[in-house]
């Protein structure tokens, strides 16, 4: 979509001084909600998320390119979202991640280390009559459909 690309664009343009702060997600839902996710290596403050949210705001009215009301909304990925991006894996080792992968298994264990193709997580396996024991896993970037990071409470 046209607005889409404009929006990445002016998001760029924007945090282009910042190489900690970097564009995860833009998104136009069909209720004229758009919505832009951007992180930071350290996390992202409020006043970066207004400071983008102004910028994007003031030039797609400048330019009226979206010709009816929209709702904008910039944030932070929430808990729940998806890593979908290599820098947003390393800004979460030491997290316990789940990992869907292609051919429908789940493995959940703390993410260890990350490169440009995989990603190493220690899991906890428990066989029958057996300790749990930890085993690193490599998983290839291209063999997962979707990681989320596991909060816990304890």
């Amino acid at each position: 979509m046209q607005v889409e690309k404009r929006v990445r664009a002016l998001v760029e343009e924007k945090i282009a001084d910042r190489p900690e702060l970097f564009l995860v997600a833009v998104k136009m839902l069909p209720n004229n909600k758009l919505i832009i996710h951007v992180d930071g290596d350290q996390g992202i403050s409020i006043q970066d998320c207004v400071a983008i949210s102004r910028h994007v705001g003031f030039h797609l009215e400048e330019e009226n390119a979206i010709e009816t009301a929209y709702n904008l909304e910039v944030s932070s990925p929430g808990v729940g979202e998806p890593l979908v991006l290599n820098r947003q894996y390393a800004k979460n080792t030491g997290r316990t991640l789940a990992v869907k992968l292609a051919n429908g298994d789940t493995k959940e264990g703390k993410l260890i280390e990350v490169t440009d193709n995989n990603i190493t997580i220690e899991e906890a396996i428990k066989e029958k009559g057996k300790k749990v024991q930890l085993v690193n896993s490599q998983i290839a970037l291209n063999d997962i459909t979707e990681t989320k990071v596991l909060i816990s409470f304890k």
